[in-house]
């Protein structure tokens, strides 16, 4: 099957085929046709199978068939939220890159960058606006932006948005956006919380499935190496230097273990920078152009960067903490293995971090492979995570009951 098969318009084909894109994913073979048929969807499909293209191509032809009679220079035609800058670029990148053969305008709207470029962008005239939830009602709020004409929201990632603690900035958009207009729901992954969120804006979706909800790409070879957690970062500095992996993406769960990661790999030879969300926008984009580049080997990322990292040919990522939420074990690991290619999904847990694993094989339905590295064994007599916290809890309520007891004899007195 091909683009032109799909009934798109020819000039949108003629500019995914000049990209070398020539058939379409599975995700884009049947969101197409539904998008363009003005259907609400709900579509789940792994990263890196082509979710933007799924949305933005029949998203752009519907705006092309479609006169604009509305004058007003700041009101949108279609907007597509995401929950963090970095997708929001990449989504910007992309359909811009899609729409360079017809007259449709596209802008990008994000928190750590000025927000008077963007205003002077947006009175100019917009089609289309990609922001985070934010920063767009933060021009809302001033005027900037009218909202009450858009003809098609998106929204990419919705679950992360949730995670991010969005749906009440989610609400407050949805009230200044009109009742009838098409919604389209794209994500990795969907949660009860976002699935109750789908069903109560969507207008009779359309379920999309094209894979497994909530699984890995059979690409990514996945195994975990489990180790006391002061080795840690040893064990990583030795897999890359004596494995010489190169452009190697980690995850670590805190912003400060991300800055401190990247030193001490630094110290071990091993050229890191790190990207998290107390960095500037632009300290973020130079960190990530650097390790496109190849100017740096790793890249040490909180979840921040799990969604909307695209890096072609990205061979390794690095599970250095084990993600609290299991979703985001498919989105970090999704970051490799994109677009037909392989990739190794490489997991360091320690002994208190059983519990996460457990977690993620359940989401995945299957057991991920094990394996000790010679040197790095774990010490067997360290006490498993349970054991302790049960340990803890225990001394806690005889702690609460023998205090209870004494106020009970005090009063009685």
């Amino acid at each position: 099957m091909s683009f032109q098969a799909l009934g798109l318009n020819s000039q949108l084909v003629d500019a995914v085929t000049e990209l070398g894109f020539n058939t379409p994913t599975p995700v884009q073979q049947q969101a197409i046709p539904q998008v363009l048929e003005g259907h609400d969807i709900m579509a789940g499909a792994q990263t890196g199978t082509g979710k933007t293209a799924a949305f933005a191509l029949p998203m752009l032809h519907r705006l092309l068939e479609t006169e604009n009679t509305d004058k007003k220079a700041n009101a949108i035609r279609a907007l597509v939220l995401t929950p963090t800058r970095e997708l929001a670029q990449q989504v910007y990148d992309s359909v811009v890159s899609y729409s360079k053969n017809v007259p449709v305008k596209v802008a990008v709207a994000y928190g750590g960058t000025s927000m008077g470029l963007q205003v002077k962008v947006l009175k100019a005239g917009v089609d289309i606006l990609i922001a985070t939830p934010g920063r767009l009602l933060d021009h809302a709020f001033v005027g900037t932006v009218d909202l009450s004409r858009v003809e098609c929201l998106v929204l990419d990632e919705a679950d992360r948005m949730l995670d991010m603690g969005f749906l009440v900035d989610i609400k407050r958009i949805m009230k200044r956006m009109p009742a009838q207009r098409q919604t389209l729901f794209f994500s990795a992954t969907f949660s009860k919380q976002v699935k109750t969120l789908a069903y109560a804006i969507l207008n009779e979706p359309k379920l999309i499935e094209v894979t497994p909800a909530n699984s890995a790409a059979d690409s990514v070879e996945q195994i975990v190496y489990p180790v006391d957690k002061h080795r840690k970062r040893e064990l990583l500095s030795h897999l890359i230097g004596a494995r010489n992996w190169h452009q190697v993406l980690i995850f670590t769960k805190t912003k400060q273990g991300s800055d401190a990661l990247a030193k001490e790999l630094s110290l071990d030879g091993i050229k890191a920078v790190s990207i998290n969300g107390d960095k500037s926008q632009g300290a973020r984009q130079r960190a990530l152009s650097e390790f496109k580049d190849g100017k740096v080997r790793a890249l040490v990322a909180t979840d921040v960067a799990a969604r909307g990292l695209d890096i072609e040919q990205l061979g390794f990522v690095v599970n250095y903490d084990m993600p609290f939420k299991a979703e985001d074990y498919v989105h970090r690991i999704g970051r490799t293995g994109r677009a037909g290619l392989t990739g190794r999904a490489i997991s360091l847990m320690s002994h208190d971090e059983e519990w996460a694993l457990r977690a993620i094989e359940e989401l995945l339905d299957n057991r991920l492979p094990q394996e000790w590295l010679e040197g790095y064994e774990p010490d067997p007599t360290l006490a498993p995570v349970d054991n302790r916290r049960s340990s803890i809890l225990e001394k806690r309520r005889a702690k609460a009951k023998s205090k209870i007891h004494k106020n009970r004899g005090r009063r009685l007195r």
